[in-house]
């Protein structure tokens, strides 16, 4: 049972991967497009004084969470938290060539927030061992 929900939780971070691709790379908002028919609005899924960077931080911890969950499991080079920073980086470059899509400091620093503060949690919370 343990490793089946080892595996669906694998599974769900692979396909989390490859709608944070989708969703960087794509020239417009398609979630403020699913949501307000407009592609050029970007959602504020939660009212915050740092906008939508939020979504950001919330997102990047999330990916980095499952990481750390299913790190013990499957040790490959898409499961480190390193990588997801690297990832974080270059998907918020790549904003400055990608039309309808602009660089965001802010954004870059919810990214990076949002894989340290679950590093920096694991590292003074007792993290279980789901291996």
């Amino acid at each position: 049972m343990k490793n089946t929900i080892l595996k669906l939780l694998e599974y769900v971070y692979y396909f989390s991967l490859i709608i944070l691709l989708i969703l960087y790379l794509y020239p417009g908002s398609l979630v403020g497009y699913f949501l307000y028919g407009n592609l050029e609005q970007q959602p504020n899924l939660i009212p915050n004084p740092i906008g939508t960077s939020i979504n950001h931080l919330i997102f990047f911890s999330y990916i980095t969470i499952l990481a750390l969950i299913i790190r013990p499991k499957v040790k490959n080079v898409f499961t480190d938290y390193k990588i997801i920073l690297f990832i974080s980086f270059i998907l918020e470059i790549l904003h400055f060539i990608i039309p309808n899509r602009a660089f965001e400091l802010y954004d870059l620093i919810a990214n990076i927030l949002g894989v340290t503060v679950v590093l920096f949690l694991k590292k003074f919370i007792k993290w279980p061992n789901f291996s």
